[in-house]
């Protein structure tokens, strides 16, 4: 099945989402990480097709999606929200679930606490939670933010595989599609990474964006958390925390990767589709 590239203004800002299954009610919000971009989503988004319809957006300053003219007011969670509370509104949707990997997971648990409270039906968290850990954030906020650039788009290829290693297993097609849908030609003719380096700029103004303990504690949905086995953002420690307050998460750990699980595996797409579709959660199993 293939998807349906869109754009809709959103806060007065092009915003890209590719749309899965259009033909079904039943949505899916699917949003990536902070420097990536929509189409991470795609298998996920494709597997999930047969039953929901689903949108994959670009956040502001990624993918096709317009960059920011005003970087400090607008790279940071709440403004993501807007953004996200404008595009299910332009598309009529009142009730749906939302799947967020890293930074789409606390744009997701921000906005089932504020402006789309009630109606998030369901909430998966993708190597997030209400705290990370600041030497990871430290880690991402520095790579994130000054990109390199390559001649060839099969140097920026090695680059990717090095930082996105933590992924965990992706085929040679797989690494392939990353990279292309992760490219942009600069006017010289090299190439570098398809985002606003300028959305780094949150960690900076807003320093305790991410933390989210108090947001996450007023949710009254079922959330499930899916943590990479060796991630260095979301820590076993938080998780636990997040499975003992507020919505007690289901929580799962997914091997052999770290932040965070592309969920580009039929065993990862079936995680989250369970999820979505269990009628009694407690019954469900995501092991």
């Amino acid at each position: 099945m293939s998807f349906t590239s869109r754009y809709l203004v959103c806060e007065g800002r092009e915003i890209h989402y590719t749309e899965w299954g259009g033909q079904h009610r039943e949505t899916v919000i699917a949003w990536h990480g902070l420097a990536r971009t929509g189409r991470d989503m795609d298998e996920v988004a494709e597997h999930l097709s047969t039953r929901y319809r689903v949108i994959c957006p670009d956040t502001i300053g990624r993918g096709l999606s317009q960059w920011s003219p005003d970087p400090v007011q607008e790279y940071k969670l709440s403004f993501y929200v807007r953004l996200a509370t404008s595009l299910v509104d332009q598309l009529g949707i009142e009730r749906f679930h939302w799947l967020g990997t890293s930074m789409g997971g606390a744009i997701g648990t921000l906005a089932a606490a504020t402006s789309l409270r009630g109606r998030i039906r369901r909430l998966i968290l993708n190597d997030n939670g209400p705290k990370l850990a600041d030497d990871a954030i430290m880690r991402i906020r520095d790579y994130a933010g000054n990109p390199p650039s390559f001649t060839r788009v099969t140097e920026l290829e090695e680059f990717l595989r090095t930082v996105y290693k933590p992924f965990g297993w992706l085929s040679e097609a797989q690494w392939r599609r990353l990279t292309e849908t992760s490219t942009r030609r600069l006017p010289g003719g090299g190439v570098t990474t398809h985002y606003d380096p300028a959305m780094a700029m949150q960690f900076t103004h807003h320093p305790d964006d991410y933390d989210l303990w108090e947001a996450y504690d007023s949710l009254e949905i079922p959330v499930l958390c899916l943590r990479g086995e060796h991630s260095d953002l979301l820590l076993a420690e938080t998780v636990e925390e997040m499975r003992l307050r507020g919505p007690c998460a289901v929580s799962v750990t997914i091997p052999n990767c770290g932040h965070a699980p592309a969920l580009n595996v039929p065993e990862q797409w079936e995680m989250v589709a369970r999820f979505f579709a269990a009628d009694d959660l407690r019954l469900a199993s995501y092991g």
